[in-house]
């Protein structure tokens, strides 16, 4: 069976993440999402997610800051000792740099005060996936599943993908759990940043190629209004993204091709009672 997990990544970014996702979710055209908790836009989503348990949401582990002017910092320390500051103040802009000063013991407990905060602030997360892939590094899959365990929490780490940072290590690591009789996901596919009027076409395209299994769609979706200032680059496809899920367009699509949706929460109880 073809499963389909509609995901929108980077809520708390920008507060049009947040609405777009919120959105969508009332209207049941997503199945989940995941929070970056250093974010500035962390404290709004995490509200709406204390007030409605219904929603599905993980910890969108981050220790990168990507864009230009738009940036954030750890929420663990402020020292440059940890390897995960970098000149001016904030989390590494790409994962390459972060691998060339990473403190594996300093990214953990990084990753675990992510965790915490989401948890103090009333959520109830239900699994872990990774900004950039930065947490897939070989340095930290097994921090990353020490994790997931310890907090019960489901980590997506696709099989089939072949752009994780260390590929041998990550394959190595997705056939332990498989030997451990552990649940995963099968594929994952991205936002596919086209025009806007090539976006509907693509989509078909890509629902009717879909493997059998279970596959992640990592989506960014983003309403209108700030992401125009904050990366101009990427406003278009994220704007445009959310418009298509937002008429149901991409539902159409799905069960026109016979493709059925799921959330985390199931894995993560599944994943809670294998490590059991």
């Amino acid at each position: 069976m073809r499963t389909a997990i509609l995901h929108v990544d980077d809520l708390g970014s920008t507060h049009g993440a947040n609405q777009a996702f919120l959105d969508l979710a009332r209207h049941g055209r997503v199945t989940c999402g995941s929070v970056m908790a250093p974010c500035p836009w962390f404290r709004e989503i995490a509200e709406a997610a204390a007030a409605d348990p219904s929603l599905d949401l993980g910890v969108h582990l981050t220790l990168t800051s990507e864009w230009r002017h738009y940036r954030w910092p750890p929420l663990s320390t402020t020292s440059r000792t940890s390897g995960l500051i970098d000149g001016d103040g904030y989390l590494w802009r790409d994962v390459a740099s972060l691998r060339r000063h990473l403190v594996p013991e300093a990214a953990e407990a990084e990753l675990r005060a992510q965790i915490e905060r989401c948890l103090a602030a009333g959520m109830t997360p239900t699994h872990l996936d990774a900004h950039m892939g930065a947490a897939m590094l070989a340095e930290l899959l097994p921090a990353h599943l020490s994790l997931a365990r310890e907090y019960g929490l489901f980590p997506v780490l696709p099989r089939s993908i072949t752009w994780a940072p260390d590929l041998e290590a990550y394959r190595a690591t997705v056939a332990a759990l498989d030997a451990a009789g552990l649940p995963e996901i099968d594929h994952c596919r991205g936002t596919l940043p086209v025009p806007r009027d090539e976006l509907a076409s693509r989509w078909k395209r890509m629902i009717r190629e879909l493997p059998d299994g279970t596959t992640h769609f990592a989506l960014h979706a983003t309403a209108p209004g700030e992401i125009e200032a904050i990366t101009p680059d990427h406003a278009e496809w994220r704007t445009a993204e959310y418009a298509l899920l937002a008429d149901g367009a991409v539902a159409v699509l799905l069960t026109a091709s016979g493709v059925a949706t799921a959330g985390y929460r199931a894995l993560a109880a599944a994943w809670r009672a294998a490590c059991a």
